[in-house]
């Protein structure tokens, strides 16, 4: 069995690629829940959503988000009464959203409500959220501190990062399998997403960072920065606040505790002997995943 460490759109592409050359059950994905927010009375949870739509076949891959096709009406409708809404959700998203929020105050968890959508949307790999309990990624800045998704979403990821945020850790406890898939895993992949925000989120709930230090699992992190450059999202700007170096080396000493390997892009082969030094062995290849064929190669990489 492999379980991942996961969230946003670069870890939806690497679990895309691990599931072409393994079989998706075997496959478990633990999913930042930090950037869940509630919206028109509805729980969003866009990691869990952008993992199950990509699994699914169906995600948005343009935008990198949503659904495949998918209509705004409701939103348009929204937007014609309030005259301002920043959160996109399309129609098909919508309905998943409220499904969620039904289940949700009819007593459910957010475990068993995931469980639910995969089932429904076909998808065979297990996707677990972090926690079941509230935790919210909140954003210092010298405006104020926000949600992370109001920080990234609605002003832009503009707003220089003066801290971050974990409303909620100190009494959020890992989901139920969150533990065991970690310790009963052949290998733990973390994803390369954003260290702060996505994998920092999850290593903050109670006794994960624990369970990856116990675990006889190999485990291997993909760098989600290339050349001092995030390949996605505001990870530089996050890194930076929280006095770290925006580079490959900054994310390997953020995991090095518990890491074994960590792959790295060829744009950054001169930090291999840096984080070789943290005590982790350093792989060197393409991380870049433009196609459906760089994904499967970096996962064929990251399985070898």
């Amino acid at each position: 069995m492999i379980t991942t460490l996961a969230g946003g759109v670069g870890a939806a592409k690497l679990l895309m690629g691990l599931t072409r050359v393994m079989k998706p059950e075997d496959l478990t994905a633990i999913v930042n829940t930090g950037d869940d927010i509630q919206l028109h009375g509805l729980h969003i949870s866009p990691d869990l959503d952008i993992a199950a739509y990509t699994l699914a076949g169906m995600v948005d891959e343009e935008k990198g988000w949503g659904i495949r096709g998918d209509t705004f009406h409701c939103l348009d409708g929204l937007r014609r009464l309030t005259g301002s809404e920043w959160f996109n959700l399309g129609d098909g998203d919508l309905a998943t959203h409220i499904f969620r929020t039904n289940c949700l105050r009819s007593g459910a968890t957010l475990t068993e409500v995931t469980v639910e959508i995969t089932r429904a949307l076909g998808v065979k790999t297990r996707i677990l959220p972090m926690t079941d309990d509230r935790f919210e990624t909140r954003i210092v800045t010298k405006g104020g501190t926000m949600h992370f998704e109001e920080y990234m979403v609605k002003r832009g990821a503009k707003d220089e990062v003066l801290g971050v945020e974990l409303f909620g850790a100190d009494k959020a406890n890992p989901a139920p399998g969150v533990v065991e898939a970690i310790e009963e895993a052949e290998r733990v992949v973390v994803c390369p997403s954003n260290p702060v925000v996505s994998i920092g989120t999850i290593l903050a709930v109670k006794g994960i960072r624990g369970a990856l230090k116990r675990t006889k699992a190999q485990k291997v992190a993909v760098s989600p920065i290339i050349a001092g450059v995030p390949v996605k999202g505001p990870a530089d700007k996050l890194l930076r606040g929280l006095g770290r170096e925006v580079s490959a080396f900054g994310v390997a000493e953020l995991y090095g505790d518990f890491l074994d390997t960590f792959i790295i892009d060829y744009a950054d082969a001169d930090e291999k002997e840096r984080i070789e030094r943290l005590g982790v062995e350093v792989k060197v290849t393409n991380t870049l995943m433009r196609s459906l064929e760089d994904k499967v190669r970096l996962a064929r990489v990251v399985l070898e």
